[in-house]
This record gives structure tokens, C-alpha cells and sequence, in this order.
């Protein structure tokens, strides 16, 4: 008996136009639309919530006797002394003398650390002078400096703008001179080769790349001015926020002291957030990790 070889069965014909494909499963990730409708809060919102957090604490505790106001003041006190000292005109006269010394002192120091730091990270004989020395003063505390300040400079203005421009210089030397020694040689090698000199590769190469880390120094170099001019304006001012200060621990008014540290943060909050927008303009040709979501 004989087999015949099985044959495809060709499909029937269809005397009209084609059916249209069964429609295709849905499927619904679950993480994704979980995510889709999470609430996302501002990241504005996120940064004050912390200051504002331990503004509301500290309202409810002086509110209910927790803290006595021989201990703090509350701040609706500090709140209305900061408007009487502003309508009588104290306040911003204060604030103008601060900032004229520490506009001063931020100068000087970053002038000084902008020259030490370009000849110690450029050049090999400027780094044996001047990198050891500074290292050897950095641990030197700069506050202990202040008696010596005094006999060498007496009790004027000259003391409290050495002060400042003294804390100012460590910080930003360092991270210059950080950036300067952290440029990729193969970078510089790459340079060399398309033919630049000394000066296009210091220009083109070696300070964009520090770039980065300058900044850095920049913002630890502010907050470290305002610091600095604290400890400054104690050596008998005259005038400023250090000035307040002092009268009033004479009489333990501690509204007055509590209101001139929060104008120092604040001060140092608006130089940080300068340098901080300068960082995001300056520093738009490089990719930076911005943290996760």
C-alpha cells in the first residue's frame, strides 16, 4: 500500500477584505504606575522644612514652659526685637559694618590664596616653598591667633579684617591647589599634542579642570569669613553684629543674641546660595551625579 506525502492545506479564501488581528493583552506594570501617581513634593519645599521644623520646636516649647526664657528667648521675641532694631535703624548699621569687614577680609584672603595656590600647583619649586608652610600653619588654630593680632595690629579695624582674610586663605588654597594637581595628564598630553604652550594648556586645560574644585573652596571660604568675623568683633568693636552681641550678654538679653546669629546664617546662607547658582552657569559643560530621585 502506497502513502501519499501529507499537503498544506492552503487557507480558504476570503471574498472580502481581511480581518483585523485579535487585539494584543494589555499589560499593566504595577511599579510604573505606582510610581506614575506618587506624589512628588517640590524640592524647595524639602530644603525648608527642616529650618522650619526646628523653628515650629522651638516655638511650642518656649510656648509651653519648656524652655525658659532665661535659657532662650522665644522667637516671637527675637522676631519683634528684629523689627525695633530695624525701625531705629541699629540693625542695618550693624549688618553694613559686618559686611564692610568681612567684603574686606574675603578679598585680601582670597587674593593671597589665589596667588599661593596658582604658584604651588603650577610650578614644582613653588609647591616645595609653599605647600610645606602652609600645611605647617593650617594646624595652627587661626582664633588662637587673636592676642598676637592685637599686639601686632593694636584694637582697630586692622585685627578683625587680618582675622577674617586669615580663615579665608586655608580653605580656598587648598581646594585651588587641589584642583590645579588633580588635572588628568592625559588631558594635558593631549594638549601638548595639538601644539599648545605653557600658556593655552594653563588656560584651556589646567583651570577649567581646577575650576570645580575652586568653587568648592569658594563656598567653604564664605562660611568660614563669617565665622571668622564672630571671633572678630570681639575684639572691642564699636560697631557690627559682634558689637550687639557683646552688649547684650552684658545683660543677658538673649533675643538680641539669638537674632544676631540668625542674621550671621542668613548672610552665610546668600553667599552660599550665590556661589551655588555660579556653579550651575559656570560649570554647565560638565556632567555632574545630581543624586537620586
Amino acid at each position: 500500500m502506497t502513502t501519499k506525502p501529507l499537503e498544506a492545506s492552503a487557507p480558504p479564501a476570503q471574498d472580502g477584505p481581511l480581518a483585523p488581528p485579535p487585539p494584543a493583552a494589555r499589560v499593566t506594570i504595577r511599579g510604573a504606575a505606582t510610581s506614575a501617581r506618587r506624589l512628588t513634593v517640590p524640592r524647595s519645599v524639602r530644603r525648608t522644612a527642616g529650618p522650619v521644623g526646628l523653628v515650629l520646636l522651638w516655638f511650642l516649647t518656649s510656648a509651653t514652659g519648656l524652655l525658659p526664657e532665661a535659657v532662650l528667648a522665644s522667637p516671637v521675641d527675637v522676631v519683634r526685637q528684629a523689627v525695633e532694631l530695624t525701625r531705629d535703624g541699629e540693625l542695618p548699621t550693624a549688618i553694613a559694618a559686618s559686611g564692610r569687614r568681612a567684603a574686606v577680609g574675603f578679598l585680601i584672603g582670597a587674593s593671597v590664596a589665589l596667588v599661593l595656590s596658582l604658584l604651588a600647583g603650577l610650578f614644582r619649586l613653588g609647591e616645595d616653598v609653599i605647600d610645606s608652610s602652609m600645611g605647617m600653619f593650617r594646624a595652627i588654630p587661626w582664633v588662637g591667633l587673636i592676642p598676637l593680632f592685637i599686639v601686632w595690629f593694636g584694637i582697630d579695624e586692622t585685627p578683625k579684617i587680618a582675622l577674617v582674610a586669615l580663615g579665608v586663605t586655608y580653605p580656598l588654597y587648598f581646594n585651588i591647589y587641589g584642583g590645579i594637581r588633580s588635572t588628568d595628564s592625559q588631558l594635558i598630553e593631549a594638549a601638548r599634542m595639538m601644539g599648545l604652550g605653557r600658556f593655552g594648556l594653563i588656560t584651556y586645560v589646567i583651570l577649567p579642570s581646577a575650576l570645580p574644585g575652586a568653587l568648592v573652596g569658594l563656598r567653604y571660604a564664605l562660611s568660614t569669613a563669617w565665622l571668622a568675623l564672630v571671633f572678630a568683633e570681639q575684639i572691642n568693636a564699636d560697631a557690627g553684629l559682634g558689637y550687639l552681641m557683646s552688649n547684650a550678654q552684658q545683660y543677658f538679653r538673649t533675643d538680641i543674641i539669638v537674632l544676631c546669629l540668625a542674621v550671621y546664617a542668613l548672610l552665610g546662607l546668600a553667599c552660599d546660595f550665590a556661589v551655588r547658582v555660579a556653579s550651575r552657569r559656570l560649570l554647565t559643560w560638565r556632567a555632574n551625579f545630581e543624586g537620586e530621585a
